[in-house]
């Protein structure tokens, strides 16, 4: 059996290194919790004979091995202090929590990005039925097992987008719209409901409902009307952002073409900031209207020629996305829509080869539609009344 001694001076003594090897011997448990015999610094000439042997309890086996000749590594410390917090002789202020709604859409913001659009309802619900769902385009509203796939964004996106009859002098015209407030708040162009006495929305599930017009803009061809006694659990589309849309991105173009309801066609973005002129006239609106047998094609100019009939003297420019995806009367005010689930665009014009009369009318792929961020810049005028009031 072999004993093992320390010699005087052979380890360093002082409150710091006696302190540090006593915490690590405790955390470690190697050695019995006892200090040493010397607390004192080795430099005490007095002290050299006492301090230069170890004193234990009775308890202590000799067998054990020496404490190390260097100050131990503090690694049982590491773990306790993930667990408590740190001791200080000025109490720190305590944490408080975020209480009332600043927390409340704190959560809801964080859960919105972990799910997409389904929590963009949720938000508005908490919010306001006035508050309208926006995002980047990079936002997915698609579910992930459906996302990119043109199946996936008609099942998104359908049940916000509606069918528009309106009542005139004139007669009767049929569009669409897209529901942006669960209020019951839709857009949709102005050329659908100029000069209407009535006006009837059917949902995607077929409920009719009577709309009531809010406000009007005809220079950006746009309009919000509001359901009247709207019902509650309406699916509201996500806003999207139009500056990051490209040429050649995918599109899905949703609508009521012919009174077609629901109708989903797809392509992709032809063109940007296309200079498109429509009528602010509400009688050169209706009787194009009315001679398309109903739903009627909307004139339009471009590159100095007038398309689907005369625009008339009084007439508005904006500037429009360019489409391919199939668009034909009834689509009007519908909604162009990225692969994501986001509205990118409000539909307003097409181009017919023929007269909508014959039947070889229909769409040759030249569709134009007002990009969203033109109307979510006009939504505060639009609630006002709009800039024909």
């Amino acid at each position: 059996m072999t004993e093992s001694f320390r010699r005087s001076g052979e380890y360093p003594q002082g409150d710091q290194h006696q302190s540090a090897y006593t915490q690590g011997d405790a955390q470690q448990s190697a050695y019995p919790q006892q200090p040493y015999a010397s607390a004192h610094p080795a430099s005490s000439s007095s002290d050299s004979s006492t301090s230069s042997t170890p004193s234990y309890g009775s308890s202590v086996n000799p067998e054990w091995p020496p404490p190390p000749a260097y100050e131990p590594a503090q690694q049982g410390a590491a773990p306790t202090a993930l667990l408590t917090e740190p001791v200080s002789s000025t109490p720190a202020a305590p944490r408080r929590r975020a209480k009332g709604p600043l927390a409340l859409l704190a959560a809801v913001a964080i859960a919105a990005a972990a799910v997409g659009g389904g929590t963009a309802y949720a938000f508005q619900e908490l919010t306001g039925s006035d508050t309208v769902a926006t995002s980047s385009t990079s936002t997915s509203v698609v579910p992930t097992s459906e996302k990119g796939t043109v199946a996936g964004v008609a099942k998104a996106v359908s049940p916000s987008i509606v069918e528009i009859s309106a009542t005139s002098n004139a007669g009767q015209s049929t569009g669409s719209g897209v529901v942006i407030t669960s209020g019951g708040e839709i857009i949709t162009n102005n050329h659908v409901v100029s000069g209407a006495s009535a006006i009837k929305v059917q949902l995607s599930n077929g409920k009719s409902y009577t709309a009531k017009v809010v406000g009007t803009d005809s220079k950006k061809d746009l309009a919000l009307i509001k359901l009247e006694n709207a019902p509650s659990g309406l699916t509201v589309a996500t806003l999207g952002d139009s500056t990051g849309v490209k040429v050649g991105d995918q599109v899905v173009a949703i609508g009521s073409p012919e009174g077609l309801t629901g109708t989903v066609t797809s392509g992709i973005v032809s063109a940007l900031n296309r200079d498109v002129t429509v009528s602010t006239d509400e009688s050169q609106g209706q009787q194009q209207q009315q001679q398309g047998g109903g739903s009627g094609q909307w004139p339009f100019e471009f590159g100095g020629q007038e398309f689907n009939g005369d625009t008339g003297s009084s007439t508005t420019t904006y500037k429009a996305l360019q489409t391919d995806a199939s668009l034909n009367p009834g689509n009007s005010g519908g909604a162009l829509i990225d692969m994501n689930g986001n509205i990118i665009g409000i539909n307003s014009a097409m181009y017919s080869a023929a007269d909508a009369t014959s039947s070889s009318a229909g769409s040759v792929g030249l569709g134009f539609a007002i990009p969203i961020n033109t109307v979510k810049a006009d939504l505060d005028t639009l609630r006002a009344g709009g800039s024909d009031s």
